[in-house]
């Protein structure tokens, strides 16, 4: 393994459930590491927050997305777990708290309408992402 380039960035969340548009912080990550090949890995080190690539031009994708995760994992469905949010880490086990994106020519390979989103489930917080930026 070659050269690896570590950060950490705060993200702060304003809602219970939200999906922070995080590209361009990951770009600027990757563009001032120097890697000019190979690949970003994005990890969440919370239970109640994860990480996604999605379709950041039209914002109804986030709301449909989070709409959809609130219907089928309601807040405060009669849960087991006792402190009340239940519901944010099993939204947080089906996103998942990582995403491995390649770099080529110094820049993450995105698709054309894709972004990178920081995803709140037990907001509002201020929560840490890790990026490492491999060679």
């Amino acid at each position: 393994m070659g050269v690896i380039k570590k950060t950490e960035l705060s993200v702060s969340t304003n809602l219970r459930n939200e999906f922070v548009d995080i590209t361009d912080r990951v770009t600027d990550v990757v563009e001032k590491s120097g890697i000019r090949e190979g690949y970003v890995l994005l990890y969440v080190p919370h239970t109640t927050a994860a990480v996604t690539i999605n379709e950041n031009y039209d914002p109804s994708v986030k709301k449909d997305i989070l709409d959809k995760l609130s219907e089928l994992i309601p807040h405060g469905a009669g849960y087991a777990h006792l402190e009340g949010n239940a519901d944010s880490h099993i939204k947080s086990s089906i996103i998942g708290v990582t995403e491995f994106i390649p770099v080529r020519d110094g820049r993450i390979q995105l698709g054309r309408w894709q972004g990178i989103f920081f995803s709140e489930f037990d907001g509002p917080r201020s929560r840490r992402l890790l990026v490492e930026v491999i060679e």
